[in-house]
């Protein structure tokens, strides 16, 4: 039995390590080949037609904002009413606030996470221009709910899946469902290439938009049939040629070349953290003093969230304590109730009704990881702490 449980583990093993010193060889370390290749074979996996690799899953969700100001016709703009749930990642919410949307903040479900539906629906204004849809802990939405929502509105979804690759709604990857889904491949997340992350789209001038944005705002990333530039076939003229105000979010080609051999194995990294997870529901489900996530439909189980029933005697920070000394590696759940935070000084919001959920979770939730490798004497170990 184990006397310890981490929040996460390495993902890497040999393949990882050849395929980095591939990369040295070569002597190119810039945004290359293996990205491409990375790019191509992760929009496969999704069943997306495109996917522009980037820095991170935070970089990721800046660029995807960005994306939408500069369509032909702009998706958005500056003041435009955004649904957002009150419990996500910081990045979630910066590049909104940074775009000047102005953020209306939605209460969660204690059970699964995600936005409470019935909140969701009474906070859909005439203002709504877009939902931002994010998936907690590896579980996705409830998108047939939410569509139904803004059925013959002109709102449309954003997806935030940075938390949840490999998750399923109904048959379909999460990450899918919006016009663009963005994701992370940050170190103890579904799979690992030292910092990253995507965004994903079916939308060809989206996806133009985004291939300039990554880098620079130039045109040389673009190919020459574009929908963003008339891109001439003087590649001098070309190389400094800037058509809109892009940042420099471009991954390294080592990234990239982790990413191909960790996508081989990512069926099998899901496959496992969806067995631990079984374990852990069988053994807290009906756990007199903790509420844990439902499962919407196919969950790929960032982490495990462990929230305080209202009945229980149990306070967290004597829980914690007590994890602590028994080295057990927990977190908040996210950031907890996002708008307690000082930050928000900066922003233009408005908070729908109550925030009675959110509030709950940051008072009494928290979080212990999941991985690819097995779990059961940790998990076991855990039940047998908290017991």
């Amino acid at each position: 039995m184990t006397n310890s449980y981490q929040l996460a583990t390495s993902t890497w093993d040999e393949k990882e390590l050849e395929a980095i010193q591939d990369v040295v060889n070569k002597d190119i370390f810039t945004m290359g080949d293996s990205v491409k290749q990375f790019e191509e074979e992760f929009a496969k996996f999704l069943g997306r037609k495109y996917a522009v690799m980037v820095s991170s899953g935070s970089t990721a969700n800046l660029i995807a904002t960005a994306a939408l100001f500069y369509t032909n016709n702009p998706m958005l703009k500056r003041g435009d009413e955004v649904i957002v749930p009150a419990v996500s990642w910081s990045t979630t919410y910066f590049p909104l606030q940074q775009y000047g949307l102005k953020l209306k903040f939605v209460d969660i479900d204690l059970e699964t996470l995600n936005y409470d539906l019935n909140a969701l629906e009474k906070a859909i204004s005439d203002d709504t221009k877009m939902i931002m849809a994010v998936n907690l802990l590896g579980n996705p939405n409830d998108f047939d709910a939410i569509n139904k929502l803004i059925k013959d509105k002109d709102i449309f979804i954003l997806e935030d899946n940075c938390e949840s690759m490999g998750a399923e709604y109904k048959g379909k990857q999460a990450g899918t469902f919006g016009v663009m889904g963005t994701f992370s491949t940050f170190f103890s997340h579904h799979m690992a290439t030292m910092e990253g992350g995507f965004v994903t789209t079916d939308d060809e001038e989206l996806y133009h938009i985004l291939l300039s944005m990554r880098a620079h705002g130039w045109t040389r990333n673009l190919p020459k049939e574009n929908k963003v530039s008339n891109k001439s076939d003087d590649w001098f003229e070309e190389s400094f040629r800037f058509v809109l105000p892009g940042y420099n979010v471009r991954p390294v080609e080592m990234s990239g070349a982790i990413g191909v051999e960790q996508l081989k194995k990512l069926p099998s990294f899901l496959e496992q953290r969806r067995k631990n997870a079984k374990l852990f529901v069988e053994l807290f489900e009906n756990h007199p003093d903790f509420l844990i996530q439902k499962n919407i439909d196919n969950s790929s189980w960032f982490g495990f969230s462990l929230i305080i029933k209202p009945e229980s005697n149990l306070k967290r920070k004597d829980i914690i304590k007590k994890l602590q000394e028994n080295n057990i590696d927990c977190r908040p759940i996210v950031t907890g109730n996002f708008i307690r935070n000082d930050v928000m000084k900066f922003f233009d919001y408005e908070i729908h009704d109550k925030l009675s959920n959110a509030d709950y979770l940051h008072e009494n939730g928290f979080f212990v990881g999941n991985s690819q490798v097995d779990l059961e004497n940790e998990i076991k170990y855990l039940a047998k702490v908290l017991k």
